[in-house]
């Protein structure tokens, strides 16, 4: 086998050996964090009146695109990828996302009107 071989073969290793168990587990974990910290505020600090619903509702968005990009990222390997391949995924749901705060903004105003 030749030195060439043997270093492709490696290479090819170590790119599907990106997650090992511990690091699946820190993911998840980071995952069940998260979740924790959205039921905290769903379910104690909403309804005492700690935070009100207006403000509740942006962090609730904001934590489960942190999730969604841990989701992403880890365990459909997209953190892995080519940087090409990243933006053709990422630009479009960036786009996606723009879109529906714009007709949720939208939505608003037709409900204002009557």
């Amino acid at each position: 086998m030749s030195s060439e071989t043997h270093h492709t073969q490696e290479h090819d290793h170590a790119e599907h050996d990106t997650m090992s168990r511990k690091k699946i587990w820190q993911v998840f974990f980071v995952l069940l964090g998260i979740t924790v910290i959205e039921f905290i505020i769903a379910l104690y600090m909403v309804p005492k009146g700690i935070i009100p619903l207006t403000i509740a509702n942006p962090i609730y968005i904001i934590l489960t695109l942190a999730k969604a990009f841990y989701i992403v990222a880890y365990f459909m390997h997209l953190k892995f990828e080519k940087i090409g391949l990243m933006y053709s995924i990422i630009v479009p749901t960036l786009f996606i996302i723009g879109l529906i705060l714009v007709l949720t903004n939208e939505s608003h105003h037709w409900v204002d009107l009557r």
